[in-house]
């Protein structure tokens, strides 16, 4: 199992990080900040295979978290890409968006992905240049960030299978809610589109089937509010976990 991604604040950090040989993938700066020990940092991070990202004022504090965070963030964690089979030995949760219909929806499923701290997002879906470019807009740099895999629901559910991978569906036929299911360890969770969701024959591949409590009269929640659901749960039972 790889480490998760985590940001590191601060120069003396990333720099530390950086000597120490650790993975960073991004490293973020302010780009009026000519100063000497920012150059010199991103020639060490683009040395060990770094992207830069330069933003203004607004950017750091936007995606700061912490005190160091307003010159210089850093983004350390496993390579941003990956195939099926590397993204289901990563031993975290990761998505399937199965017949995934709206480019929008898939960008913001992918930035709920990664916020919370996601392995990767699969998409099934037959999506082209443009479709795609939408996507990494609307997720806000998040695709940059994590791997985003296109490929059949068949294939990512066999793949998971081979690595011992359970499966979770997220459907409004689901026989338990988010807070009865052990959501921690390796997890693959398959999220249907709106219209036509998840099929019988699906279904039957998982080991559990998730329904996420509804009472209004719309039937279904956006694919994004129901991912997040399922993955502020997660995150409640990890953090359970450490007490």
């Amino acid at each position: 199992m790889l480490g998760p991604r985590r940001q590191l604040a601060g120069i003396q950090a990333i720099r530390a990080a950086i000597e120490e040989r650790l993975e960073v993938r991004v490293l973020l700066v302010r780009a009026d900040d000519e100063s000497p020990e920012i150059a010199e940092l991103v020639l060490a991070a683009q040395a060990r295979g770094a992207s830069i990202w330069r933003g203004g004022p607004g950017d750091m504090r936007r995606m700061g978290r912490g005190p160091d965070s307003d010159r210089a963030l850093a983004l350390l964690g496993p390579a941003p890409r990956a195939t099926l089979d590397e993204l289901m030995q990563r031993g975290g949760i990761s998505w399937l968006l199965h017949r995934a219909g709206y480019p929008s929806n898939v960008g913001f499923a992918v930035r709920t992905a990664e916020v919370s701290g996601a392995d990767g997002v699969i998409v099934d879906a037959e999506f082209n240049h443009e479709q795609r470019a939408r996507i990494d807009h609307v997720s806000m740099g998040a695709s940059r960030l994590l791997p985003v895999v296109f490929a059949a629901t068949e294939d990512a559910l066999t793949t998971a299978r081979s690595h011992g991978v359970r499966c979770i569906a997220v459907e409004d036929v689901g026989s338990v809610e988010p807070w009865q299911l052990d959501l921690r360890g390796p997890v693959l969770c398959v999220i249907g589109n709106e219209q036509t969701g998840i099929a019988p024959q699906l279904l039957e591949r998982c080991d559990a089937s998730v329904r996420i409590p509804m009472v209004g009269f719309v039937p279904s929640y956006n694919v994004q509010a129901a991912m997040a659901a399922i993955c502020v749960e997660r995150l409640r039972q990890l953090s359970a976990a450490k007490y």
